[in-house]
């Protein structure tokens, strides 16, 4: 026989609590571990409860320490939090995954959409409105760049103006053109390009795209 995916509901609002556990219990592929508040249950307790999914209510549930949110990928029974009834938020959204959330459910939702999402949890997937999806592709490459960019400064000894002339040189813009861009002058220009090309140990221009890549992979 199957095993039944075990969630814990750690709701503070009761009625949400109840309601909750109503709908799950008569889900033949669910077993409810518990329906409780939060302020009810340790951190130890949690992890005893061998729990699949954690259901919370409320983002600040997940930041306080209560949650054993550092378990995830330790080795520990590996429980995945999911929030439910939440605002339409980006903000909080982002914050819920830097804290271990594996699911983000707004409050508009059916229940037939908790359940699907609790489902999808536990069966290791990541579960987020459809809009939100944009939402985590722009944090994720916003990051990126600005880890590039650290990563380029420190790998390649580039100062921030040199950093700003690399896309610019890259596009293929003269030193008069990248000069109306940034304000500056034409001869101050040509004495950054001629550093950045010392620095990237390249004979010209063409060749600075790929030098910065091979740096930053460490190549």
């Amino acid at each position: 026989m199957e095993r039944k995916l075990r969630v814990l509901v750690l709701c503070e609002n009761r009625l949400a609590r109840e309601s909750i556990a109503r709908i799950l219990e008569k889900k033949s592929d669910i077993q409810v571990a518990a329906a409780m508040p939060v302020t009810a249950i340790s951190k130890e307790e949690i992890v005893e409860s061998s729990a699949d999914v954690v259901v919370l209510d409320s983002l600040h549930l997940l930041l306080n320490d209560q949650m054993p949110v550092s378990k995830r990928g330790s080795g520990e029974h590996p429980s995945k939090f999911i929030l439910i009834a939440m605002a339409d938020e980006p903000k909080h959204f982002l914050k819920a995954i830097r804290y271990g959330a594996v699911g983000y459910v707004l409050q508009d939702a059916s229940a037939a959409d908790v359940v699907s999402a609790i489902r999808a949890v536990g069966r290791g997937e990541a579960i987020c409105p459809p809009q939100y999806t944009r939402v985590l592709f722009d944090y994720v490459a916003v990051r990126t760049s600005e880890f590039s960019r650290s990563r380029a400064k420190s790998s390649t000894g580039l100062t921030s103006r040199e950093q700003q002339l690399i896309p610019l040189i890259e596009r293929g813009l003269t030193n008069k053109q990248i000069a109306a861009n940034l304000n500056l002058s034409e001869q101050t220009v040509k004495n950054h390009v001629h550093r950045i090309l010392t620095k990237l140990g390249v004979n010209d221009r063409l060749e600075v795209s790929e030098a910065c890549q091979a740096q930053l992979l460490g190549m």
